[in-house]
């Protein structure tokens, strides 16, 4: 019979990347960990880990292994969930990563309204970007994340993870000189001289932005960067750039600038939460998806 936790630790280093890594976020030593792994291969009976020059890596025999470990944890979550779900009151805690605006315009709400229904659950929320949210849920860091999918960038969608959409949020252009009477090609291209405020590159909320631009026949002059959605509305409010903003942004009060739609099939982004597989039947997780398509239900649109 394999150790569980020794198991858990050699696909903590497939996810995580490094013995440091897979140390630091357990508290223990780098030392402790390879000694565990060491021990695993011993009682495997094969090698698990071959170097490359200072790290190392799995070997074909332990990723095999690794994938019997995440079925191993699939049912664990489920029991988990089935377990919590026999009680009379949802209670525990829950750990939730979100991006900006989704923080900004649908969690205030989802709390209250979890707060009110299960009082003994405790929530806790880190804001973070779904690049580096989603590898910390399968990592166990987390167990519900809210993530954005643009359109022609679709995100990783791992088979240790259960996706849900939560809705469609429109993205628009903005800058205080647009002209309402434009179509959406023309709108875009009237702003090709402009400076723009982007998301950093390798995002794909940047990647959206600039084939949109490249499609409308520019290449933009991005001369802000920045994942603060708040900023970009600054800055285009001022006329200092030229922005894409999400409506959400706006969560129930109106927009206080121009904007105009992006073309069709670019101007939308997708809203998702995501758990790990065997965790959306949780009694928390269900409960705060509730409340989150509540809160989405409770915004109210831009105008553009």
């Amino acid at each position: 019979m394999f150790d569980l936790h020794r198991l858990r630790l050699l696909r903590e280093l497939k996810h995580r990347g490094t013995l440091a890594a897979v140390a630091a976020a357990l508290s223990y030593s780098p030392s402790s960990v390879s000694q565990q792994l060491s021990q695993l291969e011993r009682e495997v009976g094969v090698q698990l880990l071959e170097p490359v020059g200072r790290r190392v890596r799995l070997t074909a025999q332990a990723e095999i292994l690794v994938d019997h470990v995440e079925a191993v944890l699939e049912r664990l979550e489920r029991a988990e969930a089935e377990l919590a779900g026999s009680l009379a009151e949802v209670s525990g805690t829950l750990r939730i990563a979100s991006f900006q605006t989704a923080a900004l315009a649908l969690l205030p709400t989802a709390l209250s309204l979890v707060r009110e229904a299960h009082p003994n659950l405790r929530v806790h929320l880190t804001q973070a970007e779904p690049e580096e949210a989603l590898p910390a849920l399968l990592t166990h860091d987390f167990d519900m994340v809210l993530s954005e999918e643009y359109p022609g960038s679709p995100i990783p969608r791992p088979a240790e993870l259960e996706q849900e959409d939560l809705c469609v949020d429109p993205v628009r252009l903005a800058h205080p000189a647009l002209d309402a009477s434009h179509t959406p090609r023309e709108a875009l291209r009237s702003l090709a001289g402009s400076p723009w405020v982007m998301e950093p590159e390798g995002t794909p909320a940047r990647h959206r932005a600039i084939t949109l631009c490249r499609d409308a026949g520019f290449e933009p002059d991005v001369r802000f960067e920045s994942s603060d959605l708040l900023l970009h509305l600054r800055l285009a409010e001022r006329g200092h750039a030229a922005a894409m903003l999400p409506d959400l942004l706006w969560h129930g009060t109106g927009p206080t600038l121009p904007l105009h739609p992006l073309p069709e099939g670019r101007h939308c982004r997708k809203l998702i939460t995501a758990v790990r597989r065997g965790g959306s039947h949780h009694p928390a997780v269900r409960a705060f998806r509730k409340a989150l398509h509540e809160a989405v239900a409770e915004c109210t649109p831009a105008r553009g």
